[in-house]
């Protein structure tokens, strides 16, 4: 890259959303931008939830700024979250954001981003030829791998489960696990509760993702084909049911009805990891980290929409990883010629002079889908 930038200013505000920790770049990610000569605007304390100091932003060439405005006054702002309502005020034509979307979720921020006219893009559906989502793997790692550990804190009795371990002892069955979806999300939630030693079941649709991971865990993981009846036999057996079904873009699809919620044991857990895309069990609705479960029908339901805000160093180390290289080449070579060279980041881009420009976020919201080429070329 030696050409001049075409994005030579970019924003990182403060996450505002409820125990939001996580940073949207870490330090080295400044240091990067900064040898191409694009210039980083941190908001003052904007990592310090990640143990990040402005002085580490400062050492590796950033701009400290006092305010979100300042931040969010830069030709590109990456974030981790969607903007919340006090910040659709700062969306503007100009402005080129770069986030976790989850406009399915959240259509009054799709609503904001089509008034305003702003070019953004979400990391969830920025999407390989394979149909690999890179920017959406780290973070349902780090959440896949939190959801068995949320899961058996929230069985202990004194938190208002069953008061089962999730491993048991010797001579005691342990806990059953049900695991639905066997993805990025999925897997890992399986992974790690075989580790803790419970009994666990995975459905997925994907027989050849079972295969895999059958193969891998060789049959310490019970792999399921996904119908309704396997599932209900299952749920209502189970001391811990964790949702992991995504569809890129969409709404996820309710897998687990309101009637199989209530066959399930009185102080069972639920863990719908998918409810940042409006969840896979009916019952369910979204929590936050002050408050992160309710309690329906005698199931206690955890549904944080932001699960990987729990562990921020990680998770912001594990993003800016994968996110750095895409918003690199979209502040190096601008909208157009980035999604011209990367089909991926055409993927990614969701809205752009008030078009909606991802397929499935279309359909969902029910407006008019505009090919990515064809809105940026106008």
């Amino acid at each position: 890259m030696t050409s001049a930038p075409a994005i030579t200013t970019v924003g990182v505000p403060k996450e505002i959303k409820t125990a939001e920790h996580r940073v949207a770049m870490t330090p080295d990610g400044v240091r990067e931008f900064e040898r191409l000569g694009i210039d980083v605007f941190v908001e003052t304390g904007a990592g310090a939830g990640a143990s990040f100091t402005d002085d580490h932003y400062r050492a590796a060439g950033a701009t400290i700024v006092p305010t979100a405005a300042d931040a969010w006054g830069q030709q590109m702002v990456v974030k981790v979250k969607e903007p919340k309502a006090e910040e659709f005020g700062y969306l503007r034509p100009d402005l080129t954001l770069f986030t976790y979307l989850h406009l399915a979720a959240y259509p009054e921020v799709a609503e904001a981003l089509i008034s305003s006219g702003c070019t953004s893009f979400a990391y969830e559906t920025v999407q390989l030829p394979g149909g690999a989502l890179p920017l959406l793997a780290p973070m349902s790692e780090v959440a896949g791998r939190l959801a068995p550990q949320m899961g058996a804190h929230y069985l202990e009795r004194h938190n208002g489960g069953r008061g089962v371990l999730m491993g048991g002892a010797p001579g005691v069955q342990p806990a059953k696990v049900v695991v639905l979806g066997a993805g990025n999300v999925g897997w890992n939630s399986a992974w790690i509760a075989a580790g803790m030693e419970a009994e666990v079941v995975l459905f997925d649709k994907n027989l050849d993702r079972l295969r895999w991971v059958d193969q891998i865990n060789k049959g310490r993981i019970v792999t399921l084909a996904s119908n309704r009846g396997a599932i209900e036999r299952n749920i209502a057996d189970a001391d811990l049911v964790i949702g992991a079904v995504l569809v890129a873009g969409g709404r996820a699809p309710v897998v687990v009805s309101e009637d199989m919620v209530r066959s399930m044991k009185p102080g069972a857990v639920i863990v719908d990891v998918a409810v940042d895309q409006g969840g896979c069990i009916e019952t369910i609705h979204e929590t936050t980290h002050n408050e992160p479960v309710y309690t329906l029908h005698g199931v206690l339901h955890y549904a944080v929409g932001n699960m990987p805000g729990a562990v921020p160093h990680t998770s912001t180390y594990a993003l800016t990883n994968a996110t750095l290289p895409f918003q690199i080449d979209l502040a190096h070579h601008g909208a157009r010629a980035a999604c011209t060279r990367d089909g991926a980041l055409a993927h990614g881009l969701n809205t752009h002079a008030g078009n909606v420009t991802n397929a499935p976020v279309a359909e969902f919201l029910g407006t008019a889908f505009v090919e990515p080429g064809v809105a940026l070329a106008g």
